[in-house]
Parts: structure tokens; sequence; C-alpha cells
């Protein structure tokens, strides 16, 4: 792919060696979709008995790969299945010229990889309103199915990166019952981040045996803890999906009751949902919104995400502003139930504000001198009763509107 030229500073050293799924292969090219002198398709194949789970964006405007997915994610069959994603197009806001092309690409990927085309499933990321030119995908399904290779997931995360400045990857292994269960996954992701289940594609495998109904409910569960309390820039992407396959090679069965399965694939769903927010467009801090004492879970969480999305906020985070203020302006205006008098407000493990009020102890060369590093915390209590959420989001530089201000061109 083409070289690189900015990386986060935020990005893991380098990608990490995610263990082979047995039953899983990949096989990247490229199309021209849009960019020139690079990978920019990835194909997955599940073999057969595999499993698929999957969620999805909630956008009233959702791209038509999603609406297809949709429509196919849970269907029972025991045939093999296929994950074919493109970059440099979103395949968004294009009528029926976009189903037309979702069909003729999961059509051609389908016929070169002899599954049934209700069991492949399409992505699309990239520039939203310009029609796919799906002929040069569907040109590279046979030459795809032929490259298919079970060592191919770093490439499979290089294709399908856009603003993305580091591919992302994680993978894990839990023991159950004495015997082992990889679990492997990759991501995209760098700006239009805010799943409501940005652009986000997430794509995660493992090798064990988990009966469609299960493997949907745990994804949307974990979902709603990892991917869906991220946020970069407040904006839900029109193409936001997470597929889950298992392919059960390992032979290790999952059950509902499976804790140690489901701890592992939280892990890989969180450590993937940190990685985007690390790749934040312009991101030079990974900040932990904390927030305790809501009324209920529900209200800690829209506290989280209205302090997460301020750009008053965020741009105080990039300058290494110790502003406060904002935060309890972040909270007064979310909407769930607060009381000024009961807010405390924490800046790592220094009290600046205690039941509506600064601490008196406080001291302003402390917090600046905190807000100086890479790696951020700020906690709130509102004092009104048990509720409690985790949010993750960036801070906001100038970087960010370079990169989206001729983001087209």
């Amino acid at each position: 792919m083409a070289k690189i030229t900015h990386v986060s500073p935020l990005a893991p050293p380098a990608f990490p060696k995610l263990p082979v799924i047995e039953g899983v292969r990949f096989a990247t090219a490229a199309a021209g979709v849009k960019y020139a002198d690079r990978t920019d398709v990835m194909l997955a194949h599940l073999a057969p008995g595999s499993t698929v789970a999957g969620v999805f964006t909630r956008s009233a405007t959702r791209a038509a790969p999603v609406l297809d997915c949709q429509a196919k994610i849970g269907r029972p069959s025991d045939a093999g299945a296929a994950i074919i994603v493109n970059s440099g197009n979103a395949n968004a806001f294009t009528g029926a010229l976009g189903v037309e092309a979702v069909r003729a690409v999961t059509a051609a990927v389908a016929a070169a990889v002899d599954v049934p085309e209700t069991r492949v499933f399409s992505s699309s990321t990239g520039v939203i309103g310009e029609p796919l030119p799906h002929d040069r995908i569907t040109a590279k399904a046979v030459e795809l199915a032929a490259a298919l290779s079970p060592d191919g997931i770093e490439a499979a995360a290089r294709a399908i990166m856009t603003t993305d400045t580091f591919a992302k990857g994680s993978a894990t292994e839990v023991v159950i019952d004495g015997q082992t269960v990889r679990i492997a996954g990759i991501a995209k992701g760098s700006g239009m981040i805010a799943p409501d289940m940005a652009t986000m594609l997430v794509y995660i495998f493992t090798d064990a045996a988990v009966p469609m109904p299960v493997l949907q409910s745990m994804t949307g569960a974990l979902n709603r803890t990892t991917f869906n309390c991220i946020t970069v820039d407040s904006d839900t992407s029109t193409s936001d999906t997470v597929l889950v396959g298992a392919t059960g090679a390992s032979g290790v069965q999952i059950t509902e009751h499976s804790i140690g399965f489901m701890e592992g694939l939280r892990r890989v769903m969180l450590d993937l949902a940190h990685q985007v927010v690390c790749d934040g467009e312009g991101a030079t801090k990974f900040v932990e919104i904390s927030v305790t004492g809501a009324a209920s879970d529900s209200d800690a969480h829209i506290h989280a995400k209205s302090i997460a999305n301020s750009p008053l906020v965020k741009t105080a985070l990039a300058g290494e502003d110790a502003n406060w203020g904002r935060v309890v302006m972040a909270v007064g205006k979310s909407g769930a139930r607060a009381d000024r008098d009961r807010l405390s407000i924490w800046f790592g493990d220094i009290l600046v504000a205690n039941n509506g009020w600064v601490n008196p102890g406080y001291s302003e060369a402390d917090a600046a001198a905190y807000m100086k590093g890479q790696n951020l915390v700020i906690s709130v209590d509102l004092g009104l009763g048990g509720g409690t959420a985790r949010v993750w989001t960036c801070d906001l530089t100038h970087r960010y509107i370079d990169i989206n201000a001729d983001y087209r061109s």
C-alpha cells in the first residue's frame, strides 16, 4: 500500500503477532477502487459449519452493504461463509446503484469460493455518495479466491484502511475444559467514530464452536461496553459493522454460560476499540471518561459521552489545559440528571472539584503537569446513585481539520 507519512503518536510499536484461526483464510488485492499502488480489497473465507454474528450502525442512512448484511445475519446454514471488504468508497447514499453493486460483488465472491450468496457478507468504507466501481472488485474475485491463506490476516487489516495511520489487530487465547480456544480480530477506524449499534469496521474470528444465537447474544452484549463506548468526533458512520465468525475447528463447544470465552472475546473487542481511539484523526491523547454516582447506568453513559464529545473539552485536552469548567459545562448540557452541588471531578487522582465547588487543596500546576501525559483519565461523580459508565475518546487537534477539510481530494 502507499506509504503512510504520519503515524499516530498513540500507535502500538508494531502490528501484533496474531495466531492462525483454523478454518479461516484471507486474501487481499489491489483493485484500484480509489487508491493507487496499494491493496484495497480483502476477502475472508470461513469453513463450512461456521457461524457468523454481527452488529451494525443504527444510522437512518445505512449503506447498502450494511442493509444486506443485516438481512443475512441469523439465517441458519451449514455452508461456508465469506466476508468481502473494500476501502476507498463507502457505497453509501448510492440508491439502487448501491444495491446493484452489493449483489454483483457478493455473487462474484460466492461463485469464486463456492458458498451461497446468502453467506457472503460485504462491507465498504470510504467516501459517501459516489457509486462504487464494483466491476473493479468483481474482476478480482477469482484472484482473491486463489490467494486465500490462513496467515493473511495482517495484510487484510492493511487493505481495509482509509485515513487510518496504522493497521489494527488483537488476539487472545482462553483455556476451556483443558482445551485452548483462539480469538483474533482486525479493525479499521480513525474518523467518523461514534458507533451507535464510525467509519468503523471490525472482523473477529475464533476456532470455538459457538451456536449462532449464543454468538449473536454475546456480540451484542459486549458491543455495548466496548465499541459503543468510544468516540472520536461524535459522528456515527453510515457503515459501522462488527462481524464475528466462529469456525468450530477447535471442537470446543461454547454455551451462554461460557464466561471464560466471553471474557476473551471482550478483551479482543475492547483492545480493538481502544486502538480505533488511539488512531483518531489527529489524536495525541488517549482519554478515559469515568462517570460514577449517576442516577442510572444510562444516565452515566449520557454524561460520559457528553464530556467525551465536547469540542471544548477535547480542544482543552489538545492544548494540555486543565479547564475543568468545560467538564462542568458538558455534564450540565447532557440532558441526564445532575445536581451542581453534588458534582465532583478528578483529573487522574487529582481532586479538582468536590460537591459543587473547587477543591480547596486543588493545585493548577499539578493539574497542568498531569495534562501533559498521553494517557489521561477524567473522573466525575454525580453523587446521585449507583450508575456508572466508562467511555474512551481522544483530543481534537488542528490535524483533524486538515484531514477532513480535503478528505475527498
